[in-house]
């Protein structure tokens, strides 16, 4: 049987070009429903997915000849690991090909908080001519942070370092990490001192609303929040809570404790009165799950993707 691959998700065409020099058939599949990929999964080998498909143990059962399954992006939450490492299948991710794109968003979304771009755009537009009401803050002096030291909180690290700010980080699952420009601190210690907290954390049973109401009472002063992570790893109804007590200073938000699980949308009938407060609040910025949505990063994260793949061969 030749080597089969069936691209669930739509991503960049040079991993399937890539793989078919290599003398894979890859077979682009996106628009059939779970049901139908069910009943076909078994002829396949590999499996090309983002974030819509849900690989669960009763699906890996059914892929009775799959030996790999290719995630465009960073999170696996939307594979069983535990049931596919059982079943022999290889997983993989590519964080390399859109850290460049996560961390340029942050400074985006941060140096717009600070200066009110997105309000003072808006006022402009109006007519308004509101100087001192949209007086901004400087990054230079202050301590920034990183909750989670990976690929994404690397990439930031390293672009924070040309705004004369103090790093901090802290990493569960590392140690050993810090440098004269990031310093490797314990949770308490990132809380007592960080005037802006970014989140970089997989989202995971233990990550689910990481930040809550008794993350917020732990930080010892007010701070600004990050989060390009997981929306689950944040409660919303928590951080609209701590912003009305002024004990969260401001929020960048590119994702959503309310988004599917695809990410390619919000639940609308199910947006509560948090979720209108944080859109009512110019205190807030929001962008659309985009962070790692760049030109390049779609490109990269399937070359290497393809990378490690045909490593494996």
């Amino acid at each position: 049987m030749s080597k089969k691959v069936i691209f669930i998700d739509s991503v960049h065409p040079i991993l399937k070009e890539r793989l078919e020099k290599m003398g894979f058939q890859c077979d682009w599949m996106i628009d059939l429903k779970p049901t139908e990929i069910e009943e076909i999964i078994d002829n396949y080998e590999g499996a090309v997915i983002r974030s819509k498909f849900k690989f669960d143990a009763k699906m890996l059962e059914k892929a009775s000849q799959l030996k790999w399954i290719a995630r465009s992006g960073a999170g696996m939450e939307n594979i069983d690991l535990v049931a596919a490492k059982k079943l022999n299948i290889q997983c993989f991710n590519s964080p390399e090909g859109n850290r460049d794109a996560v961390a340029e968003h942050c400074i985006g979304l941060l140096l717009s908080l600070f200066n009110h771009l997105s309000r003072g755009d808006q006022e402009v537009r109006q007519g308004l001519w509101l100087r001192e009401k949209n007086r901004g803050i400087e990054l230079k002096g202050k301590t920034i942070g990183l909750i989670g030291y990976g690929f994404m909180g690397q990439a930031l690290a390293q672009r924070l370092q040309g705004f004369g700010v103090t790093i901090l980080a802290h990493d569960k699952y590392k140690e050993g990490f810090g440098t004269d420009q990031v310093k490797e601190v314990s949770l308490s210690e990132l809380q007592a001192n960080s005037d802006v907290i970014s989140i970089h954390l997989p989202y995971t049973e233990e990550t689910h609303y990481y930040v809550d109401e008794q993350f917020i009472a732990n930080c010892k002063k007010p701070f600004y929040l990050i989060n390009t992570a997981r929306g689950k790893s944040l409660k919303t109804s928590a951080l609209v809570s701590g912003l009305a007590a002024k004990k969260v200073l401001g929020a960048c938000l590119d994702v959503s404790e309310f988004e599917s699980l695809s990410f390619e949308n919000l639940n609308k009938e199910e947006l509560p009165q948090a979720f209108q407060d944080l859109i009512a609040s110019d205190k807030v910025i929001l962008s659309p799950h985009v962070a790692g949505w760049t030109v390049e990063s779609y490109e990269k994260l399937s070359s290497y993707l393809a990378n490690k793949i045909l490593d494996n061969y």
